[in-house]
């Protein structure tokens, strides 16, 4: 049991250290998978979405020191019971996200490694057996070091855990694990490769039958099983099988209802100045962009604005801090996987990313 019992501290530290420092790479972006488990229709907290960023880099420091504090031994009791709890809580999320339906991909690994539900769930399952063995034999975790040593450790922990965090949220993810990394060309990323899986749907047909909406497969309609005194309501697709999706399969750039995207991703100097949500963008960063985009227009930029908010919104945004360029439309969801900081800059020739920065960086862009 004593060997069991240290293969389980070892596992469980290094998936816990793994785990965090991933999403630490990333913290806005586990930020985003928090508020969508926080969203009305999941968990319905929606009062703790204006701080998921606080709690994510809560959580992913936390996450990480204690994987430490496992492995070197710091103080058993607290490391493994705080364990216990947190993958607890894990297990709930990842159980109700794979039975309900309800977020698609856990963030467990950010965006290095995507599991299904029921993967991540499984794998909680498991990690909960594990320290479950630690919770019962918590006798043979010894510390390695001394005291002194121990908590010079942890501490250095802590430090180098805010300083990535801090590092991170001032400028950008130091590994990019994104579709829309640099180097990545959008065109290649949306096709669809040849003879690649289709996605399957059932048609499905919606009567009110006796006042309830009831749904109908096409065989049940051709079968005649349709009550005649039904009342037709409405046909949806329902996805059988999910097909091939490709890496980038959302990126539009969209103005007044017309579509740009081929003319933009042909252009050979394309600077996109991404707020995937102009009322949320830091007001820092919008006062540099006119500047910017004057330098960049004189070096012979297309330069362009990105967002999903409301016209009406762009144009008192324009006007407060005197916008030269246009907005295009581009979905929300998108706009914050290709970016992280709001304001951002990404920089393209002919389709294919060359520089991303964040508007703390925005002096930096090489601009030939």
């Amino acid at each position: 049991m004593k060997i069991i019992t240290h293969i389980s501290r070892i596992l469980v530290g290094l998936l816990f250290i793994i785990s965090g420092l991933i999403k630490l790479n990333d913290p806005v972006g586990f930020s985003f998978k928090l508020e969508e488990y926080f969203s009305e229709g999941v968990l319905n907290l929606p009062f703790l979405i204006p701080i998921a960023l606080i709690i994510a880099v809560l959580v992913v420091i936390f996450e990480v020191v204690l994987g430490i504090m496992l492995l070197i031994g710091f103080k058993p009791k607290f490391t493994v019971w705080s364990l216990f709890l947190m993958i607890v809580f894990f297990t709930f999320l990842t159980f109700y996200s794979a039975y309900f339906n309800k977020v698609t991909d856990c963030g467990c690994f950010g965006d290095a490694l995507k599991l299904t539900p029921w993967e991540s769930f499984t794998k909680d399952i498991v990690l909960l057996a594990l320290i479950v063995i630690l919770l019962i034999n918590i006798k043979y975790i010894q510390p390695l070091f001394g005291r002194l040593a121990l908590n010079i450790t942890v501490l250095a922990s802590y430090i180098f855990c805010l300083w990535m965090a801090y590092t991170v949220l001032m400028h950008l993810p130091f590994i990019d694990f994104r579709a829309y990394a640099v180097g990545t060309n959008i065109q290649k990323g949306m096709e669809i490769p040849a003879g690649a899986p289709m996605s399957e749907y059932e048609m499905l047909f919606i009567y009110k039958v006796n006042g309830v909406e009831t749904e109908f497969s096409q065989a049940d309609v051709m079968a005649n099983k349709v009550p005649e005194t039904a009342e037709f309501v409405d046909r949806k697709d329902k996805l059988i099988k999910q097909g091939y999706v490709p890496p980038i399969h959302d990126f539009t750039i969209e103005l007044d209802g017309s579509d740009y995207t081929e003319d933009m991703l042909n252009e050979p100097k394309l600077i996109m100045l991404i707020s995937y949500d102009l009322t949320k963008a830091e007001h820092d960063g919008l006062n540099e962009l006119e500047d910017f985009y004057q330098k960049a227009t004189k070096k012979g930029y297309k330069v362009i604005g990105m967002t999903s908010s409301d016209k009406s919104i762009i144009d008192q945004v324009k006007a407060e801090y005197k916008f030269s360029f246009d907005y295009y439309f581009c979905d929300a969801t998108t706009l914050k996987t290709i970016e992280r900081a709001n304001p951002s800059i990404v920089v393209l020739e002919k389709g294919t990313i060359v520089e991303k920065k964040h508007f703390n960086d925005i002096d930096q862009v090489t601009l030939n």
